[in-house]
């Protein structure tokens, strides 16, 4: 089994990629991120689905960018939304997938593995520019030309296996999977126990895509 990286936040979509890479045959060594974010509940969540999803390791980051703020995730005194924004909202982390990519790829070269798998999503998201494709090619580029690995003839790839897919589409692939979605934490407002407010932008498309799934919803709502 060759080895990947694949982060994992205790979301909904990183469980689902964590599930396809372990499908295709990789032996996946979970990294996830404290990076003080507004609640710990889905770093709970993330060691849960770690074991239960079969990874061999699991690594949490102590980052800070709340250091930095300009979040609603980071920032306490920026709200989270209980409505859809235009243009890229405030819950949107600066630069966080490139900070994450960034560990991710130093861990990849540690481990001798060329392959990290990441849950970004261009249909069902809510605009961040670092989910997009682009970003991703841009940032498999750098990774060859900025690694010793990439300098000496390897070549890592960044995987996305969500990328195209409906939330819909990823809940019906994960439940394939035999994911039990009870045990992910989508919610930006997440209480210490987990659970979801049911009016954020991220708990709108999680239940959006239950619904739109045909699949009962087993989300833990505060109401």
């Amino acid at each position: 089994m060759k080895p990947a990286v694949v982060l994992l936040s205790g979301g909904l979509d990183s469980a689902t990629t964590l599930a396809i890479a372990r499908r295709e045959g990789f032996a996946c060594h979970a990294m996830s991120f404290d990076y003080g974010q507004r609640h710990g509940a889905e770093l709970k969540a993330a060691r849960r689905l770690a074991q239960s999803l079969g990874a061999i390791e699991h690594k949490t980051v102590h980052i800070g960018l709340d250091a930095i703020g300009g979040s609603a995730l980071t920032d306490l005194r920026i709200a989270v939304p209980d409505h859809p924004q235009n243009g890229i909202p405030v819950t949107y982390v600066p630069a966080r997938n490139t900070v994450f990519l960034s560990f991710a790829l130093g861990w990849a070269e540690v481990l001798g593995a060329l392959d990290i798998f990441i849950g970004v999503n261009a249909v069902d998201y809510s605009g961040y520019p670092d989910c997009r494709p682009e970003f991703i090619r841009a940032f498999e580029q750098l990774a060859n030309l900025a690694t010793k690995v990439g300098v000496e003839g390897g070549r890592f790839r960044i995987h996305t296996p969500l990328i195209d897919l409906s939330k819909a589409d990823i809940i019906r692939t994960g439940t394939a999977l035999g994911i039990d979605y009870a045990m992910t934490v989508s919610c930006y407002a997440a209480d210490a126990e987990g659970l979801a407010c049911g009016i954020c932008d991220s708990c709108r498309l999680r239940r959006q895509g239950f619904e739109q799934a045909g699949i009962a919803d087993p989300t833990r709502y505060r109401s």
